[in-house]
């Protein structure tokens, strides 16, 4: 079995070689870099599983960095991203999402947690994988949108969509059940991520940069439709 590869890009040496040492003795190869600039070039000599963004770097900040992560050609761009934020700043959390990210956890963490997070994450993606090569249909139409499972990408009138792996998941569960009222909660655990915190609206920024993503006007949605007081419907009809 390969060894999950996780690349941590974070300034603080010391909780760096604390973490890398835990997740070392948890079953993980982990590669560390100092700052931005160093981190975007060890992402593109070798392809991780999964990259830990602190927000604070030295030369630049994470929200740059994770932005680029998402500009790289080819698998690169699809490489799951960890943001470490501090204090739990909300706005952090949301412009982080916005960009890209799969998932985020404040400082000061304990490793345990960044533990269960990674493997939520790269879960996710495996058991997305899985999902596609034992579904019989490997594309997914709504009118001028298609999913492709095998391929996890998304167009819409032939123009590719960019979603991170979360939110390709999360795609595919809404339009699995295409007419069915879903809360978030029944969201979340569709797609087997961590259980909703205490006014946590994280799903609802994933589901605005899905909306960004494929709706004609994100402001007046067509695709998925926000029912109030309750969650999201994927519509049957689609254009």
């Amino acid at each position: 079995m390969t060894t999950p590869q996780l690349l941590m890009i974070e300034d603080d040496v010391r909780l760096a070689q604390m973490v890398s040492e835990y997740l070392t003795q948890s079953g993980f190869e982990v590669v560390h870099a100092g700052d931005g600039a160093k981190g975007l070039e060890q992402l593109q000599a070798r392809t991780p599983d999964l990259v830990i963004l602190d927000l604070m770097l030295p030369d630049t900040d994470g929200l740059d960095v994770c932005r680029r992560i998402r500009a790289l050609p080819g698998a690169q761009a699809k490489v799951p991203v960890l943001m470490l934020t501090a204090k739990g700043d909300p706005m952090d959390r949301i412009i982080g999402l916005e960009l890209g990210a799969d998932d985020y956890l404040p400082k000061p963490f304990e490793p345990r947690e960044l533990l269960a997070r990674i493997r939520a994450v790269l879960r996710r993606r495996g058991e997305g994988a899985q999902a596609a090569a034992a579904a019989p249909a490997t594309l997914i139409r709504f009118g001028s949108l298609e999913i492709d499972r095998d391929a996890r990408t998304v167009t819409v009138a032939g123009q590719q969509a960019e979603l991170t792996s979360y939110q390709f998941d999360l795609l595919v569960t809404m339009a699995e059940r295409a007419g069915r009222v879903l809360t978030r909660d029944q969201i979340m655990e569709a797609v087997r991520g961590r259980e909703l915190e205490a006014f946590d609206r994280s799903i609802d920024v994933h589901m605005g940069r899905i909306r960004a993503a494929i709706e004609a006007d994100p402001k007046n949605p067509k695709r998925i439709l926000t029912v109030r007081g309750v969650g999201y419907v994927f519509a049957k009809q689609q254009d």
